[in-house]
């Protein structure tokens, strides 16, 4: 993340407030939800969601294939069904491009050849919701990944894993601050070949220090790994892509919305929905953490993490100033 200009505030957004009406949330959610997945033509190279799958692969190299991915703060889905199909895509590929050492003279990366591991997803190909993952054919090299939440959206979870293979849901709540252990055997498998490889996409920076500390402890007991991906920082240019995602919403809202007149009703005559999405993200951009500060919790939240080490980065999601923030960090290898 870049260097930020403002000291770190905790301040409340509007969405997480009890009174904010349940179908206005709904709309703000689905606004979230297109900021991750939908790609903008010469302003950007792929959807953030892409980039998260791109990122998880190239930090995680070889163990990317070795972890379950729980989204312990899926709210109603947001871009993880995006980031499961775009992941075990390339994996797909890499899977089929892969090359005997005795058979290619042609050097190799973690078994996959330079030609594979520089190619991506196209947009197209991932972000339809209704196109199932099944593209996906060498199973012992797909991924699962599972949506929690502690409100779950058992209804739109329900839907969004019945279009692929690899995505599944826990319907009862579920606390990131103490995971249950049934859960945990039952995505790392009976002989725990899969680590648990916790998720939080835009949601970190929802946590105080006392609950982020208690996340990573917990974290760190019953995990191999973690990613926090934000699609906002504490700078001048966070908050000019906040408003500028302000700006697109009036832009596309009749290409997404034109079937529901009364999401439009809430865009333009009372545009509650763009205004709740910029002052939400102008104060998500207050809260959200430098990697250093994400370290400092991880190293003071009770449980021992000197096994473990922290990659963090940003990577433009859209010109000119629209970055992607990621931290990463896992276990070393012993």
């Amino acid at each position: 993340m870049a260097s930020p200009w403002i000291p770190r505030m905790h301040l409340w957004e509007i969405d997480d407030q009890p009174w904010f009406p349940s179908f206005l949330r709904a709309y703000v959610q689905t606004g979230l939800t297109h900021a991750w997945t939908v790609h903008i033509p010469f302003l950007q190279a792929s959807s953030p969601a892409t980039i998260v799958a791109d990122t998880l692969r190239r930090v995680l190299g070889s163990s990317v294939s070795r972890h379950t991915y729980i989204d312990f703060c899926a709210g109603a889905g947001g871009p993880t069904p995006f980031i499961e199909r775009a992941l075990n895509s390339q994996l797909a590929r890499s899977a089929a491009h892969t090359v005997p050492a005795t058979a290619s003279s042609g050097v190799t990366v973690d078994g996959t050849s330079n030609a594979s591991s520089s190619e991506t997803p196209s947009y197209a190909a991932v972000a339809d919701p209704e196109k199932k993952s099944a593209t996906v054919h060498d199973e012992d090299a797909a991924v699962q990944f599972v949506l929690t939440d502690l409100h779950p959206h058992v209804e739109s979870w329900e839907a969004a894993s019945k279009k692929s293979d690899h995505l599944t849901y826990v319907s009862s709540p579920v606390d990131a601050a103490s995971a249950p252990e049934v859960l945990l055997r039952r995505y790392a498998g009976k002989d725990k070949k899969k680590g648990i490889f916790r998720l939080f996409n835009l949601a970190f920076h929802h946590f105080d220090d006392d609950l982020a500390r208690a996340i990573l402890k917990n974290t760190v007991e019953t995990s191999e790994g973690f990613g926090i991906f934000e699609l906002q920082e504490r700078t001048l240019g966070g908050f000019a892509t906040c408003l500028m995602f302000g700006f697109f919403i009036f832009l596309v809202a009749p290409l997404l919305y034109w079937w529901s007149p009364v999401r439009l009703f809430f865009v333009y005559v009372i545009p509650v929905v763009p205004f709740v999405l910029v002052f939400d993200g102008i104060i998500s951009c207050l809260r959200t953490r430098t990697a250093d500060e994400v370290e400092a919790l991880l190293r003071t939240c009770g449980a021992d993490s000197d096994g473990w080490e922290v990659k963090s980065g940003r990577e433009q999601v859209i010109w000119p100033c629209g970055y992607l923030n990621w931290v990463i960090c896992s276990k070393k290898a012993a």
